[in-house]
C-alpha cells in the first residue's frame, strides 16, 4: 500500500527542498514590488506575494533556516507540525501548527522575517502537509539554511535543537 504522504507528492507533484521535506510553489504574484520600493535587505525586485505546498514525510524535518520576509504557514492533511523559532536575540518559540485547538494548534501562523526556524511533524510516524505564503514574494536570493556551527556559536543555548535540526 502507498503511504498518503508519497500519494501528495505524486499527485501535487512535489519536488525535494533543500531544507528538507518536499515543496512546489503553486502561486507567484504578477504584480511585482521594485527593489526602490522594498527595504535595503532585498537585492531586487519581488513579486507581492508567493505561496507553496510544502509536505515532510515520516521522520523528516526542516532544518533550521530564514528568510528576509514574513512566512504564513497554513495547515492541510496530516500530523500537526511543531515550528521552533529563534528570534535575533536567542529567545525560542515553539508554536503548533494543526486543528487541535484544545491543545494550543492554529491551522495558522505567521514566522516574522529574519528568524531561524526548523519544523517537524508532531507524529513522527506520519507526515505534514501545509501551505506556506510569502509576502514580498519568496526568492532563493532571500534563503538562509542555516550552518551548525555558526548557529551554535550564536545560540550555545539551543544547542539540543540546532544539531537535531542542523545537517551534519
Amino acid at each position: 500500500m502507498i503511504k498518503k504522504s508519497q500519494q501528495w507528492i505524486s499527485k501535487l507533484n512535489l519536488n525535494p527542498h533543500p531544507e528538507g521535506g518536499f515543496y512546489r510553489e503553486v502561486y507567484r504574484s504578477d504584480e511585482v514590488l521594485l527593489s526602490t520600493s522594498l527595504d535595503e535587505r532585498y537585492t531586487g525586485s519581488r513579486s507581492i506575494s508567493t505561496s507553496i505546498y510544502f509536505l515532510l514525510k515520516e521522520n523528516q524535518f526542516s532544518a533550521f533556516h530564514k528568510i528576509k520576509s514574513d512566512e504564513l504557514w497554513h495547515f492541510y492533511d496530516g500530523s500537526a507540525i511543531k515550528l521552533y523559532i529563534i528570534s535575533e536575540d536567542g529567545k525560542l518559540e515553539i508554536k503548533k501548527v494543526g486543528i487541535n485547538i484544545s491543545d494550543n494548534e492554529f491551522p495558522q501562523i505567521t514566522i516574522p522575517k529574519n528568524v531561524w526556524f526548523a519544523a517537524e511533524p508532531i507524529d513522527k510516524e506520519s507526515y505534514t502537509l501545509v501551505g506556506c505564503t510569502v509576502a514580498p514574494g519568496f526568492d532563493f536570493n532571500d534563503f538562509e539554511l542555516g550552518e551548525r556551527k555558526d548557529l551554535l556559536q550564536s545560540f550555545p543555548e539551543h544547542k539540543d535543537l540546532i544539531i537535531r535540526f542542523t545537517p551534519d
